[in-house]
């Protein structure tokens, strides 16, 4: 199964003028689930190699990005210097934002950088308590339908359950070993950390070229979900 990384892009080329949340899915000029970020404190939770920061960065914000992986903070550290933009980098685990005061974040984003998390709940609370009062957290996760099957398979025969919780080893043997949740279970924990979700979105595979992540499958089930939520206020 190939993950979606923004440190590992697998041959794609990612944009830094635009926010990705996936493999050959429309982006945030599409989908427009960020707002405008101009002058605002944006959180980019699992920043990989820095593309999205760069985007929000080039874009106005000013971004905060942790990731829990040095090599990581040291390629998105050299990204961040050619392409000439400030971004405030951390390396962290991301359910440990202490650096962070309550209360003065305007926008969290996370493109796939949560799915190898094991306690999800933890970060979801801590994104809660630095998000300002009906401010927007936005992620994208690899499918939970998708890891049901088997991607090699001609006629995509169901591999594992879809309530299996086991890890999926995504990335090679010594790669980051991704944690399957169901949505409702997704959806579940989010609503327990005080968030209210006003999208779910399973996009279809956009035309044109594709990224060397892409299987047969992808044509028939969606590999990425988005979920949109708000801070809900006291």
């Amino acid at each position: 199964m190939r993950r979606f990384s923004l440190a590992a892009p697998h041959g794609l080329e990612l944009p830094t003028d635009v926010v990705t949340y996936g493999f050959d899915i429309p982006r945030e000029d599409s989908l427009k689930l960020l707002g405008n970020v101009e002058g605002t404190r944006v959180l980019d939770l699992g920043c990989g190699a820095g593309s999205n920061a760069i985007a929000l960065a080039r874009a106005g914000a000013k971004v905060i990005a942790v990731d829990p992986s040095a090599d990581n903070i040291a390629a998105a550290r050299a990204a961040c210097e050619a392409a000439e933009v400030r971004v405030e980098l951390h390396h962290a685990p991301l359910a440990e934002l202490a650096f962070i005061r309550a209360d003065t974040i305007d926008v969290a984003v996370s493109a796939h950088g949560l799915a190898a998390e094991r306690d999800i709940d933890r970060v979801f609370r801590q994104v809660d308590r630095v998000l300002r009062p009906e401010r927007h957290f936005v992620l994208s996760l690899p499918h939970p339908a998708y890891a049901v099957v088997d991607h090699t398979d001609p006629e995509l025969r169901v591999r594992r359950s879809y309530w299996d919780t086991a890890p999926i080893e995504a990335s090679g043997p010594d790669g980051p070993r991704d944690v399957p949740r169901t949505i409702g279970g997704l959806l579940q924990s989010l609503s327990r950390a005080n968030f209210r979700i006003d999208h779910v979105l399973e996009p279809e595979p956009t035309g044109g070229p594709r990224s060397t992540a892409w299987t047969d499958a992808m044509a028939k089930l969606p590999a990425t979900l988005i979920v949109r939520a708000r801070k809900q206020g006291l």
